[in-house]
């Protein structure tokens, strides 16, 4: 069995300027995204379609509102609505913790639909081109739950060679680093995937198809090993919040893929 090493969650400290680990994951994410959707639209597709690097510095700002107060009121409204409901001054109190994944996909939707209708282009052209460039950045995202020590695994057996003991749960159980599991499974892997089918011309919402299909799927099983929140547990089919979740997104990824192939080229 391993030890969580207790990471001290501020990487800098300037006097009283204090920057996290999750911050700069944060930071690392949207480099990441930068990075890629550049290489994105330099793709003879979305070149021969106008797409420009300032289209990508213009993502960027609407994504990051989307992410940050989708995901923040995902968690209110998807993990903890009675408590925030009666304490209603905390539900813009990020600082505190909370965001919720399903949350901030929402949130960028909206802002990609509006980005698509401010610009004049079709929604699905928006999203397709940013699909296979967010894997990384929640990959990122997961690397800071693990060195914040949240989100640990369920219970495993001992004998596991990558067992880990978390003290911030409370035991000293070994336990499966499901956050470890997401950043390889929910974030390099389905990077990947996505970015080699996404490679070749395909229909207009087929790679967003692909991209909810596949975040799902992976979601879904790294589910079994995350110890489900406290104060929800599993709910019905002893499946958790999460798990629940993620089925329409696949529905819907199925659907949006099925309904993008039928079309004419």
């Amino acid at each position: 069995m391993w030890v969580h090493p207790q990471f001290d969650p501020i990487a800098i400290k300037l006097g009283p300027l204090a920057v996290h680990w999750y911050g700069l994951t944060y930071l690392a994410a949207f480099g990441l995204f930068l990075f890629l959707a550049n290489r994105r639209v330099a793709q003879p597709q979305f070149a021969q379609a106008g797409w420009s690097r300032r289209d990508v510095d213009d993502l960027l700002f609407f994504g990051v509102l989307g992410v940050v107060l989708g995901g923040r009121l995902g968690f209110v409204l998807f993990y903890k609505p009675d408590y925030y409901l009666h304490n209603l001054g905390e539900v813009l109190a990020v600082w505190k913790g909370g965001m919720a994944f399903h949350g901030g996909l929402l949130g960028v939707i909206a802002a990609m639909a509006l980005f698509a209708k401010l610009r004049g282009r079709k929604f699905f052209e928006v999203t397709d081109l940013i699909a296979p460039c967010v894997p990384t950045g929640l990959a990122m995202g997961r690397l800071g739950n693990f060195i914040n020590g949240e989100l640990w695994g369920r219970a495993a057996d001992a004998s596991l060679p990558w067992a880990i003991v978390f003290p911030q749960s409370g035991s000293a159980l070994p336990r499966h680093p499901s956050q470890l599991y997401q950043f390889f499974g929910e974030g390099l892997l389905l990077f990947a995937l996505l970015w080699l089918y996404a490679r070749k011309p395909r229909q207009t919402g087929q790679v967003s198809g692909m991209f909810l299909i596949g975040y799902g799927l992976f979601r879904f099983m790294a589910e079994y090993f995350r110890e489900p929140d406290d104060y929800l547990g599993l709910r019905a089919l002893n499946l958790s919040q999460g798990q629940w979740l993620c089925v329409p997104m696949v529905a819907a990824g199925v659907l949006i893929w099925v309904l993008s192939s039928r079309r004419k080229a």
